[in-house]
């Protein structure tokens, strides 16, 4: 099974391959081609007959192999390098100047519309269709009326006309172009009825070829189509183009409800009746008489021409409504357009304006890197020679650091951003358990404040008075006044309320620092237990901030001193053994900073 389909694979590459090899090969001839019908030494007669030899092989070759893309791709190849223009240039011209070659002139014309069906223009395909196709149209409508006058050359004119209905049955836009041109009308107005038979024959054959041609015309196409069959019946007495034009009309009307274009041919069942009975076609001409003649047609006629004056008078009214409050809207467009105008200049000021600060941004970092770079090459020239190697290695190793914390900072940034949300949970809790822990404080201070209202007053337990002391009192007592005595009073009572105020202040602060020195111990032990910085995790860093808004700033301090010395111009630390902070800040940091 393996070597079966291994085979298969195998038999598809060299398919494959052939193909491509084949398109090349079709790509330089074509090529060649072009080339040689460009030549100027030619006639237009040799010009004729080079390109039906050359295509007549072309198209051979590419409809040899079982992939039909080939010939696809060998047309959509003639297209793009403009030999189908020169094959329709070629068809233009006058029969005397192809010294009478018709039949060659035939053939290209043959095989000119054959190239022109199942082209795949790609990028050029409104060209193809809006532009080319209508010429060659036209080129092969030129031919034809050339050879209509010519009564020798009927069955060169019957090969023309074959190959207008395979051009018009691949695409049935042309169909209005054809009825509505010039070379037309003159084939038309030939005196051999052959000529017009053989039209109306190509008209009946692309209706019963394909369903779908009438229904892909456009309503001017059908009515010129109509016109065209309907205008045999007044200008030409011949039964079998007569005939022909009955059975054209009732292949129309079996395909398309013809009633409402046959309406316009007012007298078209009487001149039938009179004219064309006994003909041998008399079943055909009752049913188109009948077709003529049916009334369904004229009540949905009414009812459009109703409706039609309905629309109209509803459109009048809308339109005499909106001229009444024209100038009104003419004032508003033309300020909403001024706004516009004036806004869009507005951003075009501001665009340009960033664009000019963007410009000098951009300038002054070229020059101050130019200055950098030559104050750089200064003062590598003023370094000794032994010393530039380790300077420029020292610079490799700054550079390799800054794009190691950049690329770590771009890691760092992407790893919070994708743990924001366990991030704001941690947040929250921490939160929480910082309101928790606010709670249970004030109600351990309020529960402390409370037993130590509760307990005595501050002077019981010590030892009372003695007599003597009792009675010294006394004798002071009875020398000072009342008032003295009230003053003396009230100097004891606020002596007692503000000791016993300094009790409680007392009390607070040993609370506070017995809650400093356990919160101090467990950062101790923390910092103690805490991994190496290879193995920190974002969750982890905010476990290791100090709330201690001086502890915190006295770590900011010492660390950003730190990476100050570390980042002194390398000019400052040639030759230096000493520390370059001074001896607060190495104590700060727990050692000495060596360079």
């Amino acid at each position: 099974m393996f070597l079966v389909r291994l085979a298969q694979v195998c038999r598809k590459a060299y398919i494959i391959v052939d193909a491509l090899s084949l398109m090349e090969q079709h790509e330089e001839a074509v090529l060649r081609l072009k080339q040689q019908v460009e030549d100027t030494s030619l006639s237009p007669a040799d010009r004729i007959n080079l390109l039906n030899d050359t295509l007549k092989r072309f198209l051979n070759m590419a409809a040899a192999p079982k992939d039909g893309g080939m010939l696809t791709r060998f047309k959509s190849l003639l297209y793009q390098s403009g030999i189908l223009s020169h094959c329709v240039t070629l068809l233009t011209l006058d029969l005397q100047k192809l010294q009478s070659n018709c039949k060659a002139a035939v053939t290209l014309a043959s095989l000119t519309s054959s190239c022109c069906v199942g082209v795949e223009p790609g990028e050029l395909s409104e060209t193809f269709h809006r532009l080319f196709l209508p010429s060659v149209m036209d080129g092969l409508l030129s031919l034809a009326s050339r050879l209509a006058r010519r009564a020798e050359c009927v069955s060169l004119f019957r090969r023309v006309m074959d190959s207008v209905s395979w051009l018009l049955r691949a695409h049935a836009q042309l169909t209005t172009q054809v009825l509505s041109s010039s070379y037309y009308a003159l084939i038309q107005g030939c005196d051999e009825v052959t000529m017009s038979l053989l039209f109306v024959q190509m008209w009946i054959n692309l209706c019963t070829a394909s369903s779908d041609f009438l229904s892909s015309l456009s309503d001017d196409a059908i009515l010129l189509l109509l016109n065209e069959a309907v205008g045999q019946f007044a200008v030409t007495s011949d039964a079998s183009l007569g005939g022909a034009s009955v059975r054209l009309i009732l292949h129309m009307a079996n395909q398309l409800p013809l009633q409402p274009f046959l309406f316009n041919f007012k007298g078209l069942d009487s001149l039938l009746d009179k004219d064309w009975r006994g003909r041998g076609f008399d079943q055909e001409v009752d049913q188109l008489i009948a077709l003529t003649q049916s009334r369904e047609i004229l009540p949905s006629v009414d009812r459009v021409r109703a409706a039609c004056v309905i629309q109209a008078a509803w459109k009048s009214y809308l339109t005499r409504r909106r001229l009444k409050c024209l100038s009104g809207v003419v004032s508003m467009l033309q300020r909403r357009f001024r706004a516009l105008r004036r806004q869009q200049q507005q951003q075009r000021d501001a665009q340009r304006l960033q664009e000019e600060l963007n410009f000098q941004v951009c300038l002054q970092r070229q020059q101050a890197r130019r200055k950098f770079h030559q104050k750089q090459r200064e003062l590598l020239q003023l370094l000794p020679p032994d010393q530039v190697q380790p300077y420029l290695l020292e610079c490799q190793v700054r550079a390799a650091v800054l794009i190691q914390s950049a690329w770590r900072g771009f890691l760092a940034r992407r790893r919070i951003d994708s743990q924001r949300d366990s991030l704001r949970l941690e947040h929250a809790q921490q939160h929480a358990a910082r309101t928790l822990q606010r709670a249970v404080r004030r109600f351990l201070q309020e529960r402390q404040a409370a037993k130590v209202l509760a307990s005595g007053p501050c002077w019981i337990g010590h030892k009372g008075l003695t007599d003597s002391r009792r009675a010294v009192l006394k004798r002071q007592s009875s020398a000072v006044s009342r008032q003295q005595c009230e003053q003396l009073h009230n100097d004891v009572q606020w002596r007692l309320q503000a000791l016993l105020q300094q009790a409680v202040q007392q009390k607070r602060e040993e609370q506070k620092i017995e809650s400093l020195l356990a919160h101090t111990h467990t950062q101790l032990d923390r910092l103690k237990d805490a991994p190496s910085l290879s193995a920190v995790m974002a969750t982890d860093i905010k476990s290791f901030l100090s709330p201690s808004g001086t502890i915190a700033t006295r770590g900011r301090d010492a660390h950003n001193s730190r990476l100050q010395a570390h980042r002194l111009p390398w000019w400052r630390t040639l030759g230096e053994t000493a520390s370059v902070l001074n001896p607060k800040e190495e104590m700060e940091l727990g050692g000495e900073v060596r360079s």
